[in-house]
């Protein structure tokens, strides 16, 4: 190789190597713990080397991948489908609380039991084929924005989460979104808002029926995949106990212990919502996104505590730092 083109070669290696592959974090431990962890686990040469198969990350949705408050998504997503279509279900109004949503403000649904809530978002998916749902769902998505920040949804992503998810499959990670929203709604949003397949995501399921060529999905429950929930469907799904697992919720607190405990290197970190200025405060007193067990274990299990005022320096994409 000639001089000019070696010098080229290594100032295109420097320059790689010395990228951050994390811009929108600030340089604190949690994150120089991260890149510590993803180096340590890819680095043949160490005794904590895990093979690509085994490189499996889950990340919980809301809270953790995009913005939770002030309501989940998919719920008013649920309570607007609802009002739209309480002309064509006459039945739903003999459920309280469904006349609570359908009659109410949007976000009537907040006050209601998680129960409640669930049954609201299983009503408008029953009897819909997954087409037809998919669509309704990134239809609403395309229509409706945060009422604080003014944008679509599926650009309140954290940006400092975009860059990881890419960070991990650069290293040969297997990345799987695993939330106690209905999967129907998820695997839309998902794609949209952070790359990841459909095929890639843990979520509530509901059962379904096979006719005339199509699914339908039917109003009862499968699988309600939230706390000891999560681990049950991640071994249902992936068959491989994950490396890493990031929540920001006392429903993630399962997916946490499981990811833990299982042998060789391990990571288990918590989304800290304590950035009012750019997002949210909220935890222990919260009935959206609530933090209170989990943040204790954290701490008890030496676990990392992802603050978002001082961690992260971007929260949104295009946001200022």
């Amino acid at each position: 190789m000639r001089p000019l083109a070696l010098l080229a070669v290594l100032l295109l290696a420097g320059c790689n190597a010395s990228k951050d592959p994390l811009p929108s974090w600030n340089n604190t431990p949690a994150k120089q713990a991260l890149l510590a962890f993803v180096q340590k686990v890819t680095d043949r040469s160490t005794p904590a080397f895990v093979p690509p198969a085994d490189r499996v990350a889950v990340f919980d949705n809301d809270g953790t991948l995009w913005v939770e408050q002030p309501l989940y998504v998919q719920l008013l997503f649920a309570a607007s489908e609802m009002k739209t279509h309480a002309p064509q279900h006459p039945e739903w109004r003999a459920n309280p609380n469904f006349v609570k949503i359908i009659d109410g403000p949007p976000d009537a649904i907040l006050p209601l039991a998680p129960a409640d809530q669930f049954a609201a978002g299983f009503a408008v998916h029953a009897g819909r084929t997954v087409e037809e749902y998919s669509t309704a769902a990134a239809r609403w998505l395309a229509a409706n924005e945060h009422p604080r920040f003014h944008k679509p949804y599926t650009q309140l992503a954290y940006q400092p989460m975009l860059e990881l998810i890419a960070h991990l499959r650069e290293n040969g990670f297997q990345v799987y979104s695993v939330t106690g929203a209905e999967i129907g709604f998820v695997r839309v949003a998902n794609e949209q808002a952070f790359g990841i397949p459909r095929q890639h995501v843990i979520a509530t399921l509901l059962k379904s029926k096979f006719e005339s060529a199509q699914l339908q999905a039917q109003p009862d429950v499968l699988l309600i995949d939230d706390g000891d929930g999560k681990p049950i469907s991640i071994q249902n799904v992936i068959g491989r106990r994950p490396i890493l697992a990031i929540g920001n919720s006392d429903g993630d607190l399962p997916m946490l212990q499981y990811t833990a405990a299982g042998p060789g290197p391990r990571f288990a970190a918590l989304v800290h919502h304590d950035d009012p200025d750019r997002e949210f405060a909220y935890d222990r007193a919260s009935a959206v996104g609530h933090l209170d067990k989990a943040l204790d274990a954290a701490t008890a299990n030496g676990w990392t505590i992802l603050s978002m005022k001082n961690d992260w320096r971007r929260v949104f994409p295009n946001s200022p730092q």
